[in-house]
């Protein structure tokens, strides 16, 4: 059976048995103290515990669960590669009862599917049950052992030999220090040539006794006294390897053959990937292991280093594709930075394959996992291009580095005899984005070690240097200890007479504290304030302000006089500010809309405002575009209305917990707190918009301008971020995507134009469209909100339907050069095909010749081989065709477009049987055409 079918199987068994079949979680995990799902019984968490009642009826489910073992307590990323078997990312097969049935129909209905459907040998397989040893929770699971025993008994077979005793360690499930809990039942397969081992392989992480499947039987609940109590409703939880399973099956063809170690790289889980990599890289994969994981990788031949790089991208490239399509993004922290290491360990491991960080190759392998997977894990499918992008510009970024990286651990590795320093290492991530693991990999490779105590030394003092600086800083002021307090005056004023209490010199600016200030300092998502400070007639601008403890640091430039006492005059760049100001306001009045028209629940996530944009992240689904256009309707309603916007400082308890107010930070408030109002009378809380912030606002709503959301999108699984423009900022938008449409429209006509021609041309068809138009700013500078939002609503409505156009125009054009192109393929080949021999020849016409010059050869069935080139004026189409005879003569396509087609500057390849090229150089073309009659 393929992957598919055995999947396949496993779900019709268990529908069969009145189980639900339930979707994948996602591999964000509900947990918080997970950093992925890596277990099949995450997501029904809520019914072991009883908090949820499962919605099945009866109350039985059965999936497949994606997981990912990669950090944390479950870790098998280092063992990626060098053995058959371990993952960072799997399928685990479960069945679940919820309160349903329990160890008898557990055990029997395992027992049917393995043996008596899949046909598992029942005298390869072993049972393990719980055997406590004293101080161990529970009792000896007998239960369970008769049931084992009744069906060992039941196929012949001896169940002292084939039911093997447990510890707690193997065969003992905990939740936690606390809650449900219970025995296990393993089956193991030997898979040894024999068959003989009686055992003695079970749980000795043997490669050659293979566990397939856990049955956890859910009965206790571990108690704060460390006593045990029956749970009144109790539970099954099962968790079968799918790549395991995959691995026996199709290892042992069938069971029939078990002279060779299955494994899971050779199943067609793998091996598509394989094949993708195969004609990425020119390179043939090997199913060669070392002699353990632990094996001195500096040892390891060239041969074993491709195969454990095969193995480990495509392992990779799986966990990567499906985190991405769940809404993980990569990133510097917790799970984000697990990927970003994956990521970098595969393109590492992507140099061993000939794949020089020119170009990328890791999206390359997506469409190839979608089209293997895309059927039962649909979000690959949706977020297709998501992933691809994503894995585009980490692998392009980290590129850039791993040269500088490389070259660095190269010219100083050898200074090392066999422990390479921490503070190496240390500067190998620091300066070049290097996981440690990455860097002790290449030093295993060199038989070295890496002196990991200094390395975590040296992490440590970066933490804590985090740790002293939690907010950004636009200066270095880290050495600086101040006891000055500076009063924030620029709520209601935007420029003040102070005096200047300390000044400190930096590296590149002065920074200047003072007794009061109007200048904001950038906290919350609101940009800090910039200005000029006036010191004895003389003007200084101000970059940026810092808060250092309860003072407000001014950056000066270095030469700036100003000195202790001086008064000085601080005043903001009011225009910046004011935009400022209109876009956090606006911020509020969005949130407030989001409420109105999509969710209360969807909660501020992050934000960012600065004087031409804002930026608001919250936890929703995807928003419809009547959503969209509601929530710029009800905005721009306010901002028209002219409401009063307001602030009072209260007693934090006096607000706390009001579901009107919205508050974000919990405990990190103070005693006092700041609320901003919009609408409603000042003092009273009572606005339609009310949030605590310490940010600053306009006055009044009208002082916003115009508003306009210009992009909604999701950033991770579950947050969706929408930026928007106001004011002036939304003007300069609109006038700039004026300015864009009339461009577009001008090339959709002129592009209409050129195929109405060619149609024309081809088949005298014509098309008519639609005229429209052109919109001026001057329609978008006047009127009403809601007509300035139909007009832009019209024009996007007429730019889309220009576009479907020519979009059908440009099909119909397709179509008509194709028939074209093939009649003109047909009369080629009539004169090239009149001899046996091989083929080389070239020919002047449309790039879509040469597929079907292709097609043509292999309708008529040539045997031969062949090298085609077509020029279309701009650059050279190649094409390479080898048929069963020239296949049998050692030739492969693939192979003779990636040998000749850099002779013309270009690239390529593909399958053996027919690979295409395209080189720019043609000047070239005769050097490639004699070439090209050498090789065949």
């Amino acid at each position: 059976m393929t992957a598919n079918e055995i999947r396949q199987s496993f779900f019709d068994f268990f529908k069969e048995k009145q189980h639900t079949i339930v979707p994948s979680a996602s591999l964000m995990p509900q947990s918080p103290g997970l950093l992925f799902t890596n277990a099949g019984m995450n997501q029904f968490v809520p019914y072991f515990l009883g908090t949820d009642k499962a919605p099945y009826d009866p109350a039985r489910a059965a999936d497949t669960q994606k997981c990912i073992r990669a950090g944390g307590k479950h870790n098998d990323l280092e063992d990626v590669g060098y053995d058959s078997y371990h993952h960072t990312m799997f399928e685990m097969l479960g069945n679940w009862s919820f309160g349903d049935y329990f160890k008898e129909q557990a055990i029997q209905w395992s027992w049917d599917l393995v043996v008596e459907r899949w046909g598992f040998p029942a005298d390869r397989l072993y049972a393990t049950v719980y055997m406590p040893s004293e101080g161990d929770p529970g009792h000896f699971d007998q239960e369970a052992y008769d049931i084992w025993a009744k069906l060992f008994e039941g196929a012949g077979l001896d169940p002292k030999r084939q039911i093997v005793n447990g510890n707690v360690k193997d065969n003992f499930w905990m939740m936690g220090e606390t809650g449900p809990c219970g025995p296990c039942s393993e089956l193991h397969v030997d898979l040894t040539p024999e068959g003989d081992t009686d055992g003695k392989l079970v749980n000795m992480d043997s490669d050659l006794c293979i566990e397939i499947w856990n049955l956890v039987f859910i009965q206790y609940n571990a108690e704060a006294d460390g006593s045990f109590r029956d749970l009144p409703a109790r539970h099954v939880d099962t968790g079968m390897g799918f790549e395991r399973a995959c691995s026996i099956m199709q290892g042992t063809k069938n069971f029939t053959d078990f002279s060779q170690k299955p494994t899971n790289y050779a199943t067609d889980v793998f091996q598509p990937i394989f094949r993708k990599l195969e004609q990425l890289s020119g390179k043939t994969y090997q199913d060669i292991y070392p002699e353990s994981v632990d094996a001195d990788k500096s040892q390891i031949s060239p041969e074993m280093k491709e195969a454990i790089a095969f193995r480990v991208i495509a392992d990779h490239i799986r966990t990567l594709s499906f985190s991405l399509a769940d809404g993980i993004l990569l990133g510097n922290t917790g799970r984000n930075y697990v990927l970003r290491r994956i990521l970098r360990r595969a393109v590492r491991y992507g140099r061993t394959l000939g794949f020089t960080g020119e170009t990328t190759f890791l999206p390359e392998l997506v469409d190839t996992l979608v089209d293997q997977m895309g059927g039962i894990f649909p979000e690959l499918v949706e977020r297709r291009k998501a992933v691809k992008e994503n894995l585009q510009r980490e692998e392009a970024s980290f590129n850039e580095t791993l040269d500088r990286g490389l070259a660095m651990f190269e010219s100083e590795v050898g200074n090392y005899q066999q422990v390479v320093g921490g503070e190496f290492a240390f500067k190998l991530y620091d300066t070049f984005g290097f996981p440690i693991d990455l860097t002790q990999l290449l030093c295993a490779e060199r038989g070295l070690k890496v002196d990991m105590s200094k390395f975590e030394e040296l992490m440590e003092q970066q933490r804590e240097l985090g740790r002293q600086a939690r907010t950004q800083a636009l200066v270095r002021a880290a050495d600086i200890a101040t006891d000055a307090v500076t009063e924030f005056v620029g709520f209601e004023q935007d420029e003040v007479v102070t005096k200047v209490l300390e000044v400190h010199p930096q590296d590149d600016s002065l920074l200047v504290i003072t007794d009061k200030t109007p200048f904001y300092v950038e906290m919350g998502g609101q940009l800090g304030d910039q200005g000029e400070m006036r010191c004895n007639g003389v003007i200084w601008p101000v970059a940026s302000v810092q808060q250092l403890g309860l003072s407000r640091a001014h950056a000066l430039p270095l030469e700036a006089d100003v000195a202790v006492g001086d008064e000085v005059t601080l005043s903001l760049e009011t225009m910046r500010r004011r935009r400022i100001e209109a876009h956090h306001t606006a911020t509020h009045l969005l949130h407030w809309a989001l409420h109105e028209e999509v969710s209360e629940d969807a909660a501020q996530q992050g934000s960012l405002v600065t004087r031409t944009r804002l930026r608001f992240d919250f936890n929703s689904g995807a928003l419809t575009q009547d959503q969209i256009d509601a929530i710029e309707l009800k905005v721009n309603d306010c901002i028209e209305a002219g409401d009063p916007v307001s602030w009072i400082e209260v007693p934090h308890e006096e607000v706390k917990g009001r579901k009107d107010i919205q508050q974000f930070f919990g405990d990190k408030y103070g005693e006092l707190v700041r609320v901003v109002q919009i609408g409603g009378e000042e003092q009273s809380l009572d606005g339609y918009s009310m949030e605590l912030c310490g940010g600053t606002h306009v006055r009044n709503t009208k002082e916003v301008g115009f508003f306009k959301i210009r992009s909604e999108g999701a950033i991770a699984s579950g947050i969706r971020r929408i930026e928007a423009v106001c004011g002036e900022a939304a003007y300069s938008w609109l006038r700039k995507e004026s300015e864009k449409n009339k461009v577009e429209e001008e090339e959709l006509r002129s592009k209409l134009g050129t195929i109405n021609q060619q149609l024309e041309e081809l088949d005298q068809a014509t098309v008519r469209y639609p005229d429209f138009p052109r919109i001026m700013v001057s329609l978008l500078m006047e009127g009403t909100f809601r007509q300035k939002n139909r007009v832009l609503k019209k024009s996007v409505e007429h730019m889309q339907g220009l576009r479907d156009v020519v979009i059908e125009a440009g099909k119909k054009l397709k179509k008509a050069q194709s028939g074209a192109a093939a009649k003109m393929a047909d009369a080629a080949l009539a004169d090239v095909l009149l001899s046996d021999g091989p083929i080389v020849e070239s020919f002047a016409g449309p790039a879509n010749l040469l597929q079907e010059l292709m097609n043509g050869l292999k309708k008529k069935q040539f045997a031969g081989a062949a090298f085609l080139i077509v020029d279309d004026g701009e650059k050279l189409h190649l094409g390479a065709f080898c048929g069963e005879d020239a296949k049998a003569k050692g030739l492969m396509a693939g192979k003779l477009i990636q040998e000749l087609a850099p002779l013309a500057g270009g690239k390529g390849g593909g399958r053996p049987d027919q690979a295409r090229g395209a080189a720019p150089e043609r000047d070239q073309l005769d050097a490639l055409k004699s070439a090209a009659e050498d090789k065949l």
